[in-house]
């Protein structure tokens, strides 16, 4: 018997509007601000208040042994300041109950980690500040955009200092082996390994609501069944925190889902834990992953991202820009750059289909891949010439 580990992402990227050839050279402003605010809005109602609030009041109910982390990007986050600030000050009280640990990631979730080493660690110190700023907590727990993992991600972790770094338990990669233990990173001593169980997360967070699958309804008294006879360490379930309301509408239950959990898991003598706690169990054993692993797709491999020849011009020339841009000084222009490499961009030029398509085309907002291409290397390619007429800056600070 196990406790569960509950993790939720939250991410809003800023999203591109149609930005035309025409528009190089003429127009700076490359991002839907309209868009962004009615997406924002939207879920601030159906997810970001009545899920944070559902965790406040259970962890107030459970007197603390109700427990769960969250990784919250800093494009989130400004976007909450801009337009729901009230979901700062819910998330603030949640800190203050000592019960919720907040996840360091790359402030702009970006594939930087892929791209520039030396970005990675200044979008992870930016994060980290802006979590610190905010909640009064510095994080000791990693999680990679998107779950992107290897070994050398995760040292590169531990060189920075934290104490544990979260994975997809993929079984391409585990084998006969459990995500439900604790695992050493290979060529790691000190940091420790959380993988995610996605057969349950994804029981949630996908299977909840379809009436075809042999598990419906899902009842927390019967997902509580299921963990109990579980042997490890832990059971980690991480999953989006949209999963609350926006991919699950409260129509199928899904509130109530979280509302009971914790009291049918406390019935059957199992608690929850924070991440950092299930760091301070020892490791099983050691794990060796040397390509790149996510939590995207049916391969949990880089393709949801990099698979086609868009996706990786994309990413060539938007990482090629990155050392002119540093060197001349300008703040506006790095601001800009690194609102590009949020991940989401290249998702939406994904042409994946089969079983991954209706996933690609549900959270894509152009018509097609091609559009969001052609969208991108504009702002590119404007960036460019913006940067060609900039005098060289001292450097500022962002």
């Amino acid at each position: 018997m196990t406790n569960l580990c509950l993790y939720f992402q939250i991410h809003q990227p800023f999203r591109l509007r149609q930005y035309q050839v025409f528009d190089i050279g003429q127009n700076q402003h490359y991002f839907d601000d309209h868009k962004n605010r009615e997406v924002m809005e939207k879920v601030v109602r159906k997810c970001y208040v009545p899920a944070t609030t559902s965790v406040l009041d259970l962890v107030r109910k459970h007197r603390g042994k109700f427990k769960a982390s969250y990784s919250i990007t800093g494009t989130a986050l400004e976007q909450f300041e801009q337009y729901a600030p009230h979901v700062i000050d819910l998330f603030k009280e949640l800190a203050d109950t000592g019960n919720i640990e907040f996840l360091s990631e790359t402030y702009f979730h970006s594939l930087s980690f892929l791209g520039d080493k030396m970005e990675f660690a200044e979008q992870v110190a930016l994060h980290k500040r802006k979590i610190r700023k905010l909640f009064g907590v510095t994080p000791t727990t990693f999680r990679n955009t998107e779950l992107i993992y290897n070994n050398e991600l995760a040292k590169t972790a531990e060189e920075m200092g934290y104490k544990a770094v979260l994975a997809e338990g993929a079984d391409h990669v585990l084998g006969w082996r459990s995500p439900n233990f604790v695992y050493q990173p290979q060529g790691c001593s000190k940091i420790k390994l959380l993988l995610k169980n996605y057969r349950l997360s994804d029981d949630i967070a996908f299977r909840f609501s379809q009436k075809s699958w042999e598990g419906w309804p899902l009842t927390a008294p019967k997902f509580a069944d299921w963990v109990a006879p579980i042997m490890g360490d832990t059971v980690n379930l991480f999953m989006d925190y949209e999963t609350f309301g926006e991919h699950q509408w409260e129509d199928t239950g899904i509130f109530s889902f979280l509302k009971h959990l914790p009291e049918e898991m406390f019935k059957r003598k199992l608690g929850f834990h924070l991440p950092s706690e299930v760091a301070k169990l020892p490791a099983k054993a050691t794990l060796d992953i040397h390509s790149p692993i996510s939590w995207a797709d049916v391969e949990r491999d880089l393709s949801a991202w990099l698979s086609n020849k868009m996706q990786h011009a994309a990413m060539h020339h938007l990482y090629a820009l990155l050392p002119r841009i540093k060197a001349s000084g300008n703040a506006a222009l790095l601001a800009t750059w690194r609102k590009l490499s949020t991940s989401d961009h290249f998702y939406y030029m994904c042409t994946k289909w089969f079983a991954d398509g209706d996933v690609h085309k549900y959270f894509n907002p152009y018509d097609s891949p091609y559009d969001c291409f052609i969208a991108f290397m504009n702002c590119i390619n404007d960036l460019q010439g913006r940067l060609e007429e900039q005098p060289r800056q001292e450097w500022i600070e962002v």
